[in-house]
């Protein structure tokens, strides 16, 4: 038997792995080898942390007197065939039946179960924050001034590009159109470009070709209801990329 041969042998007899003849041939190697035993204990270390982390469990008293009548009940023959049985060496759990084992495999699904929480929550937030419709608001100039972000919960923000002269006495007002037959819907007043969130309660939900428009007004708001100033910028809604 190779030296790679007689380290698995050990592992797995540490582990509690064999049986029958092999398990009996490792026993004796266990007995008669000391560089096998050497093999063995080293690998008793290694597996040391997961082994004794496992409580000690005591046997019922009833195990032996079973086990006595179990050797018993069996033919003579059978029994006056069996070697001598050497004295009992302490041994350590078999790593499979070892809780030291099992807890950390325990802990380790509960992990992996926390990670795909986290990370779920995480991929849910990215999509709160992602909108589902963009509104780029452009001057006359075409130049980008502000965008609209609609969001998939409902919410509605604007985003300004660059400062507002806004004179004295006046604020911008946000507008919506949706329907022709409705009108222009105020659903913001700003005194100076800023990110707000929009007024959109009781309204429907924005969507595809919805006009946004922001207007110079008077500082408390159109007195109409309508846009009255001059549009500064406006943009229609486009399903986000």
């Amino acid at each position: 038997m190779s030296a790679g041969d007689d380290d698995r042998l050990a592992a797995e007899h540490v582990m509690g792995l064999l049986d029958g003849a092999e398990r009996d041939r490792a026993e004796q190697m266990l007995d008669n080898d000391p560089a096998y035993g050497r093999l063995y204990r080293d690998w008793q270390d290694r597996f040391a942390e997961l082994d004794l982390s496992a409580p000690a469990i005591t046997p019922s008293a009833a195990l032996w007197p079973s086990i006595e009548a179990s050797v018993a009940s069996l033919p003579a023959a059978v029994v006056h065939s069996r070697a001598v049985p050497r004295p009992v060496r302490q041994a350590r759990p078999s790593l499979w039946s070892s809780l030291g084992f099992w807890r950390p495999a325990a802990l380790a699904a509960g992990l992996a179960a926390v990670m795909l929480a986290t990370g779920l929550v995480a991929a849910l937030n990215r999509a709160a924050r992602t909108p589902v419709l963009v509104a780029v608001l452009v001057t006359d100039t075409s130049k980008p001034a502000a965008i609209v972000n609609a969001f998939a919960d409902g919410r509605t923000e604007l985003v300004p590009l660059e400062s507002i002269a806004v004179p004295p006495g006046k604020a911008l007002e946000i507008w919506t159109l949706w329907d022709r037959a409705r009108g222009p819907v105020s659903v913001g007043l700003i005194g100076q470009a800023r990110s707000v969130p929009l007024r959109l309660d009781g309204l429907p939900r924005p969507g595809p070709d919805q006009l946004f428009e922001i207007t110079l007004e008077d500082a408390k708001g159109s007195p109409t209801g309508r846009p009255t100033g001059p549009v500064l910028m406006k943009g229609t809604a486009s399903t986000a990329l």
